[in-house]
């Protein structure tokens, strides 16, 4: 694994972790051994279980810094499932954090994605907080992400998440 591929690896991690803590356990994560459906975790409860892709950018990069995040997913291996969503995450590898988070059911993803040449569905989101772009309704700051995983899965929410 390269460079890349590990530090990719340690923000899925880290946003597992953040979950994980911040619903107290009361979500529980895993990460697949081979990633050849486009899962990266599992976040699940004893009654259900959604999967995510994760995509991530580093607040340093040179289009993050100019105020863009911008991703591609291969079309050619990204299927619609209603129990999949695309998590786009920022992380500083200076502070070792992770967040703002884009969290994007599948669907909607694949509705409001435009489809590049390439073969790529493009996502190309404002990393401004007040930005009103096409994806910013799906923005989630890192406080509130364990209560939207809890609520994707349909679990009563802990005093103070």
């Amino acid at each position: 694994m390269d460079e890349a591929g590990r530090i990719g690896k340690a923000v899925e991690y880290a946003v597992a972790a953040a979950v994980v803590l911040g619903t107290q356990g009361k979500v529980n994560a895993a990460t697949a051994m081979w990633d050849d459906e486009g899962v990266d975790l599992t976040f699940f409860t004893r009654d259900s279980s959604v999967d995510i892709q994760v995509k991530s950018r580093g607040i340093r990069s040179q289009t993050v810094s100019r105020g863009r995040y911008v991703a591609g997913v291969r079309q050619a291996t990204f299927r619609v499932r209603d129990d999949l969503w695309m998590l786009f995450c920022l992380f500083d590898h200076v502070e070792a954090t992770v967040g703002p988070f884009w969290l994007i059911r599948s669907d909607e993803f694949a509705q409001n994605a435009p489809l590049m040449n390439s073969g790529l569905l493009r996502f190309s989101a404002s990393t401004k907080p007040d930005s009103r772009d096409r994806w910013s309704a799906y923005r989630v700051d890192r406080v509130s992400l364990p209560a939207r995983i809890l609520d994707i899965l349909g679990a009563t929410p802990i005093a103070g998440v």
